[in-house]
């Protein structure tokens, strides 16, 4: 069995965060999401993959190489369009020559159970849909089904029509290429609208699902993401720890990590490689620590991801919020979490709880506060005692 991922696109809405990494390149639990989805399909016996790669591609070509660390075979084949025909079905169609017979087809950015690709392949039908339950259908193609027939798909409707959607996962057969031919020649370009050119004479078989499915649309999704993954957290010390460290729930710590005196860290949380942690801090469910992170004394962190590189000093607090690569943080700054409503694409969209985003290689002085809901963008001066308010650009001082 072959599967096609689509990792070409660019994450525009999860901006800063994709700034220099592709969406599926984004750490989850400290490890790509598109690591989820390769393992998905190692642990049901398909290894032949091809991934259809464009915005950044050498950031995930680098990391998967030939896929043989994860026991499968990975080529790549380039997207090269990335504007007006940058759809589903223009990604899907890179990959006709790479394809014969019937085959998976897996966004790059979802977390994805095995088992669930274990129900896809035990379902028949030739064609296939996994399709799932979701509190905010309208973010997705809603689906209605006649049994376990898809009698219609409707994309980002903007009145209900119901909860369920379509997760993008499907199994295909070949011949779906003549469908998206025809389909991209009327000047449309996603897969969505395939399936509905589809469905009024071709059975496509619903494959129902409950098991582990996610996505991130907008930057905060990040942070649901994370805490799904995360429930699967093993315990695992590999660094070092000072006497007068305690630990509860599943905690995993990495190679070259030290654990200072006085910290306590309640599970599940990750900490990566090479980090220095305390002494006296209070680290809460739901947060990954990336690699070489440092983390001063009398800090408290819950339900939030550093990633690598991150520099967050003493006295600090932050809650439910993603601090990009590379950011350095001084004393006694303070990110709680609250309801906000955050600006995003010319929309203000409600968020139940956020703190602060924070994009790569900013810094931040001392004693600064940050707005729940704030993004601020990538590499960006903001100097000590500010409030911020609101949306940062990229690049911006506040003095």
């Amino acid at each position: 069995m072959k599967a096609v991922i689509l990792a070409a696109g660019e994450g525009t809405r999860l901006r800063p965060f994709t700034n220099s990494e592709p969406k599926p390149m984004i750490p989850i639990a400290n490890r790509p999401i598109l690591e989820y989805a390769i393992e998905a399909l190692a642990k049901n016996g398909v290894t032949d993959i091809t991934m259809v790669v464009g915005y950044k591609k050498e950031r995930i070509m680098s990391h998967f190489e030939d896929g043989k660390r994860w026991k499968v075979d990975i080529d790549y084949i380039d997207q090269k369009k990335r504007v007006a025909q940058a759809g589903t079905a223009y990604a899907l169609s890179m990959a006709k020559s790479a394809v014969k017979g019937d085959f998976l087809v897996l966004p790059g950015d979802n977390i994805i159970s095995p088992s669930l690709i274990g129900d896809l392949l035990g379902k028949k039908g030739k064609y296939r849909m996994v399709v799932t339950e979701s509190e905010t259908p309208s973010k997705y193609g809603v689906v209605e089904l006649s049994g376990d027939t898809v009698k219609n798909i409707v994309e980002k409707p903007e009145t209900h029509i119901s909860n369920l959607i379509s997760t993008g996962i499907y199994m295909f057969s070949d011949d779906i290429f003549g469908e998206i031919d025809r389909v991209m020649k009327s000047g449309k370009y996603g897969l969505t609208s395939v399936l509905q050119n589809i469905i009024p004479t071709t059975k496509v078989t619903a494959v129902k699902t409950s098991k582990v499915w996610s996505d991130v649309v907008y930057p905060w999704d990040i942070l649901g993401m994370n805490a799904l993954a995360l429930r699967k957290c093993a315990s695992k010390t590999s660094g070092k720890m000072d006497r007068g460290v305690t630990m509860k729930g599943p905690v995993s710590i990495g190679k070259g990590t030290i654990i200072r005196s006085g910290t306590h860290i309640m599970g599940p949380v990750v900490i990566g490689e090479g980090c220095e942690i305390g002494p006296s801090v209070c680290i809460y469910p739901s947060t990954s620590i990336g690699n070489n992170v440092r983390i001063g004394p009398f800090t408290i962190v819950e339900n939030s991801i550093l990633m690598n590189d991150v520099q967050l000093s003493s006295g600090s607090y932050i809650s439910h919020s993603v601090i990009g690569e590379g950011a350095e943080i001084l004393p006694q700054f303070c990110a709680v979490e609250s309801e906000a409503h955050v600006r995003l694409e010319g929309e203000c969209r409600k968020v139940d709880r956020l703190g602060a985003l924070v994009g790569e290689r900013t810094v931040i002085g001392s004693q600064v506060s940050v707005e729940p809901g704030c993004i601020i963008g990538s590499e960006c001066r903001i100097a000590n005692h500010v409030c911020v308010r609101g949306n940062v650009a990229d690049n911006t001082r506040i003095m």
